[in-house]
């Protein structure tokens, strides 16, 4: 006899299949619409932004991955959509744009229900139904495996076995969405409005990267041309943490969105160059953006450089050094960018000069006006008070000529601070200088200062309590005129300047009303493994309340080395590798390439983190923030807590990047 789970699995998959079949009829249909609309009569740039948005459209539909198309369903009882029921899912899905949707997108207002419904505020919802789906399903019907209905109506809630599968699901590979799990506070800051900036304080495991990316995608759905127009960023820690988080968007229907590094971002030359750690912190500190200022602001001349003529025919105009000098003046009290200012003192100066001409001779025409603003005497004039610079001509010079530095810095950085940022071997010029990542940083102040850069609708920062103030200050610069939504978790802080709280960082971002939303609530690393990260809190200079865990799965093991570190090492990669998931063995960064190569020794052929679908792992501590194995092997925290300065902060990064399993080797004493 068929049971009642069959017949309505047999329902749930024959809705499928009609899913499907209308998904690829909207994808011709996207390609016919190109084809039509190219031959749209209209005018040039009225065809180009057509053509640009079905071309769009059609290329988003065929990039999108492979997977079930949709995982859970609302019934509902009462309200607006009373009668009605929505299967949830990570695009619309109809068999005609004005036919009822067959799948809402996950982000529709009708779909918030799913996420925020509950037996104390149902929202009109009878029914919530949560579809499970074979690991690593491709979209086939027949992976539909099993649902689950909460009956909020008769006051059930709560989350059930399939939610909990899907959280704790084996990651082999790139990070994945979480539009089927999202919690009611993480969809809380999805759906927080474009104009709102919001930093996320989050411990380990609490999802805060899922919810930036999702609300980046929340964003590009609710307001498409307003982001489009201004453009969606994604800033991450490094390139291994891009390429972990890459398929995320798509996997929500969003290809159009640059995922890059501030490094990249901000990169005029390449690092080439080195500093030392004293070196670099002076250069993020945030007292350098007044240095560069000065020293910007210094090839300003005062005016005083004589009368200026202008010859006009066998006419001569004359402006005498004293208004000139009141011109320089009254630019340089109203602060423009540096070349705003510079044009500002041209067409001040013109407009002396036409304010004479018109006296004597009645309007002026614009051709006369555009002669006078390319008179060879005027140029020179405005090119000795107020010449045109390059960002390397201000930097290169400041950093090899003590005088120089000295005139800029006085009241702001003491002699040592100076001389630690001076280059031992000056260049002969800007352009043979070996420029460190921190100059690249001061490099993108001045060239804030000479013109503002184009800025994004929207920013979602990473990882940000590693910036330092002068790095806040280059993403406030593309910022100015949007939002962000700032990610980060104190405790994580391991740079010489990470934060040591969120005040001090936002108002570094031009955001300083930032409200900061603590997530506590851990749904990824399980409890034993948040307790023992805890342990090392009191070590750590940040004022971040203990995370705690909805996991009471996983398990901790402690392993001494007896002397032979790698091999215990080997020991414990072969344990974990005879479970399901990946498995990262974090190290301390000069222990890497030891571990991994005793590993490759005992044939376990372990891949680098730049592989993120490799089933093992051999990662330095530097690397590891922000990813995710099922199984970690920390092997010496000893020696990942001496590496540096923040080291203890390092080793509270490795030990929450096990979702399942830790295992800590180790053959001298442990620092919790």
């Amino acid at each position: 006899m068929t049971s009642s789970l069959d017949r309505e699995l047999h329902t749930e998959r024959v809705h499928h299949d009609t899913c499907r079949s209308a998904l690829a009829a909207m994808i011709e249909g996207a390609d016919e619409q190109v084809v039509t609309g190219e031959d749209v009569s209209a005018s040039g740039a009225d065809a180009e932004v057509l053509g640009y948005g079905l071309r769009s459209r059609a290329k988003d539909l065929k990039e999108l991955p492979e997977g079930p198309l949709f995982f859970g369903r609302l019934d509902f009882s009462g309200g607006e959509h009373g009668g009605l029921n929505y299967h949830v899912g990570r695009l619309r899905i109809s068999e005609h744009p004005a036919a009822p949707p067959l799948v809402v997108d996950w982000r529709a207002p009708v779909s918030r229900a799913f996420y925020q419904a509950s037996a104390r505020d149902p929202r009109g919802v009878a029914v919530r139904r949560r579809f499970g789906w074979a690991p690593g399903s491709r979209g086939d019907s027949a992976d539909l495996t099993g649902l689950e209905d909460e009956h909020l109506g008769r006051g059930e809630s709560g989350p059930g076995d399939i939610v909990a599968r899907e959280i704790e699901r084996p990651r082999v590979g790139p990070m994945r969405d979480i539009a089927a799990t999202i919690q009611p506070e993480q969809d809380d800051l999805v759906r927080e409005d474009l104009t709102v900036s919001a930093c996320v304080q989050g411990a380990p495991g609490t999802g805060k990267t899922a919810v930036g990316l999702h609300r980046a995608a929340y964003l590009l759905y609710t307001h498409p041309q307003r982001i489009r127009r201004g453009g969606l960023l994604i800033l991450g820690p490094n390139r291994t943490f891009l390429s972990y988080i890459s398929e995320v968007l798509p996997a929500l229907g969003e290809t159009g969105v640059r995922q890059s590094t501030l490094a990249d971002e901000i990169a005029r030359h390449p690092v080439t160059g080195t500093d030392d750690e004293r070196s670099a912190r002076v250069k993020h500190d945030a007292r350098m953006a007044e240095v560069l200022r000065r020293a910007l602001y210094a090839r300003v001349a005062d005016g005083e450089a004589g009368d200026l003529t202008v010859p006009d025919g066998s006419y001569r105009w004359r402006v005498s050094a004293g208004e000139l000098a009141r011109i320089v003046a009254g630019v340089r009290a109203e602060e423009p960018p540096y070349g705003v200012g510079r044009e500002r003192v041209r067409s001040r100066i013109v407009r002396r000069i036409q304010e004479q001409a018109e006296r004597r001779s009645g309007p002026t025409p614009s051709a006369w006006v555009r002669k006078v603003e390319r008179s060879r005497a005027l140029n020179a004039y405005v090119d000795a008070v107020w010449p045109r610079l390059r960002p390397e001509e201000v930097v290169a010079p400041l950093l090899s000529d003590p005088d120089e530095l000295a005139r800029a810095a006085e009241g702001l950085l003491d002699a040592e601070e100076q001389k630690a940022l001076l280059w031992t071997r000056p260049p002969r010029s800007p352009k043979s200088a070996r420029w460190s990542a921190a100059d690249l940083v001061l490099l993108d102040e001045v060239a804030g200062l000479v013109e503002h850069p184009e800025g994004y609708g929207h920013v979602v920062v990473d990882e940000a309590q590693d910036l330092s103030p002068m790095e806040c200050r280059a993403i406030a610069r593309r910022a100015s005129f949007g939002s962000l939504t700032v990610l980060g978790d104190l405790a994580q802080g391991t740079t010489p300047w990470a934060a040591r709280s969120w005040p001090a960082l936002l108002a570094h971002l031009g955001k300083p009303d930032t409200p900061v939303i603590p997530l506590t609530t851990g749904f990824r690393v399980p409890e034993p493994v948040v307790a023992l990260a805890n342990r090392l809190l009191d070590r750590l200079d940040v004022d971040v309340p203990p995370a705690r865990s909805l996991r009471r799965d996983g398990e901790l093991r402690i392993r001494e080395a007896a002397g032979d570190l790698p091999g215990a090492v080997v020991a414990a990669a072969r344990d974990a590798l005879t479970r399901e998931g990946s498995v990262g063995v974090i190290t301390a960064d000069a222990d890497t390439a030891r571990i991994r190569e005793a590993l490759r020794t005992a044939g376990l052929r372990p891949a680098g983190p730049d592989d993120p679908a490799a089933r093992l792992t051999v990662v330095p501590a530097g690397l590891v923030k922000g990813l995710e194995y099922d199984h970690v092997v920390a092997v010496e925290p000893a020696a990942i807590t001496e590496a540096e300065e923040r080291g203890a902060h390092r080793l509270y990064v490795a030990l929450t990047r096990a979702v399942s399993h830790l295992d800590v080797v180790h053959d001298r004493p442990l620092p919790f």
